[in-house]
């Protein structure tokens, strides 16, 4: 049963003109009678989304979309494809057909609904998809008094990316109901304007984990520098989730006036904490960082030495080969390939003697990444040879 009615909802979301809307409003009936893993299998499914089961909030099974910091020196493949690919497609306009209006009409009929799960979905769906009115709707919602209403609100707002949306959704970061201030938050992300910054920051005080946590996340996406003290403030926050989630934030920022809030959490106790913080350096790129980064690749987890000698190869600063030649002789095979390859990215002739005594290594890998340094050093000045292939570091996940 519950197998046949997630096939059921995904070929009326993916197929939207051949079902009609009384078809949709009999599987959202189902899904309202069905558990709420159901329900919240449904909605990933739906929007390549983490659920709103609001239980706990964490990278693997959040109840917003929290991206969790890719610490890889190789580009990570876009698009996901699958059936989740589907979906993303579907949910945001993509190349399908777009839903029509009865189908919407259905959705919009749940959107009061006593089942959160259910009404969430419907916000989603009819946030992306934006007919007339939608606007006014979440607004009503965002004001009623239903907290579960008014969570629901912030959720459609969000989704609907509306800068006139600004005012009443930082005014919900003040809201009674922790869930309603988690989800504002979140909308302010999604909605991306450098006004949302001060009033998120503020949330960076929330007594809540999640607030906090989603606060952080938010920063991060509106990319505004004005954002950095206030994420500093926010890496010293009790929670390892949020001074990871802030790191993350600095990241995507970008601006070297977060290296010294940094600095502090490549030696935090979390090795989730001291990833995102040396990821965000590597995303930073300032050579003010080389001996902040420098300290990961003594850490004894070997992942995070592995994405120290990333990082530094993202940064590209001469003053990163004496310790990255060390790690040359680093006893992880994986951590030996990435100095060699964040060497061949700086291309500093001081990094020949290393790299060729790494050609002698005893893993393949080892050697081939050596080799492959060295010929971007050596090629430097001939402009007729160019290397298109870096040599690939593991990360384990």
């Amino acid at each position: 049963m519950h197998t046949l009615l997630l096939g059921v909802l995904l070929l009326i979301v993916q197929t939207p003109t051949r079902l009609d809307s009384t078809e949709v409003a009999r599987v959202l009936s189902q899904l309202k009678a069905s558990d709420s893993t159901v329900c919240e299998l449904a909605g990933q499914s739906l929007a390549n989304y983490g659920g709103f089961s609001g239980k706990g909030h964490d990278y693997a099974n959040a109840a917003l979309p929290m991206p969790r910091p890719m610490p890889t020196p190789m580009p990570m493949p876009g698009g996901g494809g699958g059936m989740a690919g589907v979906m993303s497609d579907v949910m945001h306009g993509g190349h399908r057909p777009g839903i029509d209006a009865p189908t919407l009409g259905a959705f919009r009929a749940v959107l009061r609904d006593d089942n959160r799960c259910v009404r969430n979905i419907a916000a989603r769906v009819l946030g992306n998809h934006n007919p007339a009115g939608t606007y006014e709707l979440f607004i009503g919602l965002l004001r009623d008094a239903k907290p579960g209403l008014r969570e629901t609100g912030a959720i459609g707002l969000g989704e609907l990316e509306d800068s006139r949306a600004l005012g009443p959704v930082s005014d919900a970061l003040g809201d009674a109901e922790v869930s309603v201030r988690a989800r504002a938050a979140w909308a302010l992300g999604e909605i991306e304007n450098v006004r949302a910054v001060r009033p998120l920051g503020e949330a960076l005080n929330d007594a809540s984990l999640d607030v906090r946590l989603t606060a952080a996340w938010a920063l991060g996406e509106i990319e505004d520098e004005s954002a950095v003290p206030l994420l500093a403030t926010a890496a010293k926050d009790r929670e390892p989730k949020v001074r990871q989630a802030a790191a993350w934030a600095l990241g995507q920022i970008e601006s070297a006036q977060a290296v010294a809030a940094l600095g502090p959490l490549v030696r935090d106790p979390a090795v989730e904490v001291r990833e995102a913080a040396i990821w965000a350096l590597g995303e930073i790129e300032a050579g003010s960082g080389v001996t902040v980064v420098a300290v990961g690749l003594k850490d004894d987890d070997s992942d995070v030495r592995v994405l120290a000698a990333w990082a530094l190869g993202e940064i590209e600063d001469a003053s990163a080969v004496e310790p990255l030649v060390a790690a040359l002789k680093d006893p992880d095979i994986d951590v030996r390939v990435a100095a060699a390859w964040a060497l061949g990215e700086i291309e500093s002739p001081l990094a020949l003697d290393g790299l060729k005594a790494a050609q002698q290594d005893q893993s393949g890998a080892v050697r081939r990444a050596a080799s492959w340094a060295l010929r971007q050093i050596d090629d430097d000045d001939n402009p007729r040879v160019h290397v298109h292939v870096r040599p690939r570091v593991k990360i384990k996940s």
